[in-house]
């Protein structure tokens, strides 16, 4: 198992301690870090931030008490395409019988004790799972390490989490020993299979050739292949082609380059390149977008995002494992001899040396003695982020930090994604996980870049026991807590269920406890003094926001959406003010 783990890149796994998984975390502990996490989920919530960042998550608990609370985050990965690995002990081959063991679900009245829950659950989600087996008679060859590979293969292939659960007495018993491949590019049956390479990339070159403004839209399929990555974004430089992505793709890029239009989705877009999109585009290939389009990630439905029933589109969805079909459509289509295009915005961004973000920004500053919201949070963070030499990895919890976060314009990160969150699933209590996980990496690669959580305070009090172990680790993040008292976003009522706070609550006491620096900020300018100390600053630094729950201090996204529902209900007001919106 050690050996899977690291030929699959891991060097880490997060987990709770537990008695059935006491021979593991002996077993696997020889080579690998197991990093203790405040409880299960949490734990789960890492190994699926772990998977973004290494492109392989691993999780390990003890038997169903332990394993069935990484449901959620196992959810999460099935949801967002994260090969994790969840690990659990089980009770020994010799102990399953009719005898009910503690951790069972099993009710006193039950004739019968229950030992496959877990595998049932996890298998509800439409994941792969398994008990992994030991010797069944003398002479019979025990394969365990064997099925331990293969599963751990699927999950890489197939970009999808896997549950497998290893009886304790199985850990030190003698398996057949692995040849492993050379590298995981040699796993067998990864290549492309599927015919009509050439075809499809003389297509796309027969439309560019027609074309005067040509867009490429990216989808978040290609967050866990670096290799695609760096191909479409190659094959954009060569032949100057601008692109954008999808709002669940937003951070795969550096939204300061010169081709890139920031993630765009339709009237809630706040990129400068939104008037290229809506107004010039003539041909679009859209790369590695999703199956189907969802609500939010192609403007909530509202008809208002161009692209999704542009006429003139080629469809690269990928249908290879590890999307080897389209590597080797690009690898075609940088080999043509198609002119590069030359396109009047870009020109003047690049042969000028202008820098258009930075213009629009410049004509619209902001008015620093005005109070700091969710209203003017993104244009802030980005004025800092062109000011630093920093790279900023934000990582914005569900809710409406999570929409706030959207116009922010974000750098390139050594990390390979500088937004990280759970767009498809929105699972609140993740972002601590997430930044935990980045802050290790950012430490272990001697980085200079900072994590950056955005948090209202339903979700931080939700996950603040994960603060521990930034003192534990000695790594480094500054959180941003909007506080507003209340769970806003969705709010429909004035019921206690969406108090989450209290007004006596000192947030300031807490972050103390755990060693780190904390200060209130009214104003803008009080803000932006306030982020700059905590760049270089060590540990855990929050910034306190006191955020009003007020429409006119919502981000332009929220306020859309919210005007939107309000249409959609039938408000009179709403239905004229959305309508002069997007005619």
């Amino acid at each position: 198992m050690r050996e899977v783990i690291n030929f699959f890149g891991g060097s880490s796994i997060y987990g709770v301690g537990g008695d059935f998984a006491a021979n593991l975390i002996a077993a696997l502990g020889e080579d690998i870090d197991i990093f203790p996490s405040s409880n299960e989920m949490h734990a789960g919530f890492s190994a699926c931030a772990q998977a973004e960042i290494s492109g392989m998550g691993f999780c390990l608990t003890t038997y169903m008490v332990g394993s069935l609370p990484c449901t959620s985050a196992a959810a999460l990965a099935v949801t967002e395409s994260l090969p994790v690995v969840f690990i659990s002990g089980a009770p020994a081959e010799s102990e399953v019988n009719q005898l009910a063991i503690h951790h069972t679900i099993h009710p006193n009245a039950s004739w019968k004790a229950e030992y496959d829950n877990a595998l049932e659950a996890f298998s509800a989600l439409g994941m792969r799972v398994e008990r992994l087996q030991g010797q069944r008679l003398a002479g019979h060859p025990n394969i365990a390490g064997q099925r331990f590979y293969q599963i751990v293969a699927e999950a890489y292939k197939s970009k999808q989490p896997v549950f497998i659960e290893v009886p304790r007495d199985q850990v030190f018993a003698k398996t057949q020993p692995l040849k492993l491949p050379q590298d995981v590019d040699h796993i067998c049956c990864g290549g492309n299979v599927l015919g009509g390479t050439d075809l499809v990339a003389q297509s796309i070159i027969e439309k560019l050739k027609q074309a005067k403004h040509p867009l490429l839209y990216i989808g978040d399929r290609l967050k866990h292949n670096s290799e695609l990555k760096n191909l479409v974004i190659a094959f954009a430089n060569q032949f100057n082609i601008p692109y954008a992505t999808t709002w669940f793709a937003k951070g795969l890029f550096d939204e300061t380059a010169s081709l890139c239009l920031g993630a765009y989705n339709g009237v809630f877009s706040q990129t400068v390149g939104r008037d290229y999109i809506e107004n010039d585009i003539d041909y679009v290939i859209d790369v590695a977008t999703s199956i189907f389009s969802q609500d939010c990630n192609v403007a909530f439905a509202t008809g208002t995002h161009v692209i999704e029933k542009f006429a003139n589109k080629t469809l690269l969805k990928g249908g290879s494992l590890l999307e080897k079909d389209l590597i080797e459509i690009f690898n075609r289509l940088l080999e043509s001899d198609m002119p590069r295009f030359n396109i009047e915005v870009l020109v003047n961004k690049v042969e000028q040396g202008v820098d258009v973000n930075k213009q629009q920004r410049l004509l619209s500053t902001i008015d620093e003695t005005t109070d700091i919201d969710f209203n003017n949070l993104a244009k802030t963070l980005n004025e800092l982020q062109q000011q630093s030499q920093k790279t900023h990895v934000y990582l914005p919890e569900v809710g409406n930090s999570y929409f706030a976060s959207y116009s922010l314009e974000v750098k390139a990160s050594k990390l390979g994604r500088s937004w990280i969150t759970n767009p498809w699933y929105g699972a609140m209590g993740t972002a601590l996980p997430y930044a935990r996980v980045i802050a290790q990496h950012i430490k272990a690669q001697g980085n200079t870049e900072r994590a950056v959580v955005i948090i209202g305070d339903g979700g931080f009090h939700f996950q603040s026991n994960e603060l521990i172990h930034f003192l534990k680790d000695q790594t480094n993040v500054t959180i941003i807590y909007m506080r507003n008292n209340i769970f806003h976003l969705g709010k429909s009522g004035d019921g206690k269920i969406y108090h989450c706070n209290d007004e006596q609550f000192n947030v300031h006491h807490l972050v103390s406890a755990y060693q780190g620096q904390s200060q209130t900020c009214q104003s803008v300018a009080d803000f932006k003094k306030a982020f700059i100390n905590t760049e270089n600053a060590v540990g855990i630094n929050l910034i306190e926001v006191l955020a009003k729950p007020i429409e006119e201090r919502q981000s332009n996204e929220l306020q859309l959406l919210n005007l939107y529902i309000k249409s959609k209900n039938g408000n009179p007001e709403a239905v004229s003010k959305w309508q002069e919106i997007t005619q």
